[in-house]
């Protein structure tokens, strides 16, 4: 065989060369029996496969899901700073910025369309509004909304 040529196999075709022994034995199973079978029973072989590889992702995604709760857990039981996800980022902002203002054109030609200037002052108000709401829940202080004096960080 030359030397830039290689059989195709299930490890080469899937990409599962150490990955998981015990789904590319469900793997080689499923085929087997697809052979042994038949195409009538193909798309039952799919899907009980398919099946077991949902499974396995489920189960993966608990556990990081899990380690990753338990992480933010500790983080605020020793109380040196909030979680990592719970703060407001500027990209969260920004693609909601965005996001407002590609949805401004359509709203502003179907304002502008059906109710003329009123409807394009309409379709702004709104705009801008959920835009401000947005901006206030995230920056509460933004308005020059003061705490009040007990809530002041100079007092001790």
């Amino acid at each position: 065989m030359p030397s830039g040529l290689r059989l195709l196999t299930v490890d080469t075709m899937t990409g599962m060369e150490a990955r998981d022994a015990e789904l590319k034995k469900e793997l080689d199973a499923t085929l087997h029996a697809r052979k042994e079978l038949g195409e009538e029973y193909e798309s039952a072989l799919v899907d009980s496969f398919l099946e077991k590889v949902e499974q396995r992702l489920d189960g993966a995604v608990d556990r990081r899901v899990r380690r990753q709760l338990a992480e933010q857990q500790m983080v605020v039981a020793r109380g040196s700073r909030a979680p990592q996800g719970s703060s407001d980022s500027w990209g969260e902002r920004f693609g909601f910025g965005i996001v407002s203002l590609v949805l401004a054109i359509p709203l502003s030609a179907i304002g502008g369309a059906v109710a003329d200037l009123p409807g394009l002052l309409i379709a702004w108000t709104g705009i801008v509004g959920v835009n401000v709401v947005q901006a206030a829940r995230h920056t509460p202080n933004i308005f020059g909304r003061r705490k009040n004096k007990s809530e002041s960080d100079w007092e001790e």
